[in-house]
């Protein structure tokens, strides 16, 4: 398995749709907004797409349009342009071994990717949830890069490539400081002030169940899902 960054790379992300839910279509890297209905109200009963394989185009500011294929699991981003359904419904995955699932979820993690050269690179992190629909599939974040990724976890963890960090070494996704959790964040509007100074404006869409510290936060200027671990300063 390449390295999330390298992946990206190559045009493998996997863009996360964002409501109050965590959403996405599966493309690598992740994030969200609700679409909105336009036009008269219908009569017809609206299609439920979640599962199905899609195609559609990208648009995102200023930038071309750019075209992906993908899987829905959850909201459409109101930036997908002209999508369609390329096939029925995607059955779901099973996992062998639903106990396993259960383990790695809220564990802090090492996760081996392949570097260049054939090199090993290890990337420790922390399994977030496993994704809807597609139950092979988890939620996963880097303390090197925060935010949502979507890997088959259990594929990884049989094949070697994942393992349990001990738990007098677990860490969260973020460095965190003496405090409690802080409840009530759902929909609420955050800032975040970057190291230069500047700030973002952005808002509180999930909180995750296994670790309730820790929270999605999608930006106003950026499409992809942050993890960040929220605690009350003491």
């Amino acid at each position: 398995m390449k390295t999330p960054n390298a992946q990206e790379a190559e045009g493998q992300q996997t863009r996360a749709a964002a409501g109050r839910a965590t959403g996405s279509a599966n493309m690598t890297k992740k994030k969200v907004s609700q679409k909105k209905q336009r036009g008269r109200p219908s009569s017809q009963p609206r299609r439920n797409i979640v599962g199905c394989r899609i195609s559609h185009g990208w648009k995102e500011g200023d930038e071309p349009i750019t075209q992906w294929k993908g899987t829905v699991l959850d909201q459409v981003d109101e930036r997908v342009l002209s999508l369609k359904i390329l096939s029925d419904r995607v059955a779901s995955s099973h996992i062998s071994d639903a106990n396993l699932a259960n383990t790695i979820i809220g564990k802090a993690v090492e996760h081996m990717f392949e570097g260049e050269h054939g090199s090993k690179d290890e990337w420790r992190g922390m399994v977030l949830a496993q994704a809807p629909i597609m139950k092979a599939w988890f939620y996963i974040t880097y303390e090197k890069d925060p935010v949502l990724y979507m890997y088959q976890l259990l594929d990884d963890y049989k094949e070697g490539d994942l393992r349990i960090m001990p738990e007098s070494s677990e860490s969260p996704p973020t460095e965190r400081e003496p405090g409690g959790v802080v409840d009530g964040l759902i929909g609420k509007h955050v800032e975040y002030t970057k190291e230069d100074g500047s700030k973002r404006i952005g808002m509180v869409i999930h909180q995750v169940e296994a670790k309730p510290s820790v929270y999605f936060i999608k930006f106003d200027d950026d499409f992809h899902i942050y993890v960040y671990d929220l605690v009350k300063k003491s």
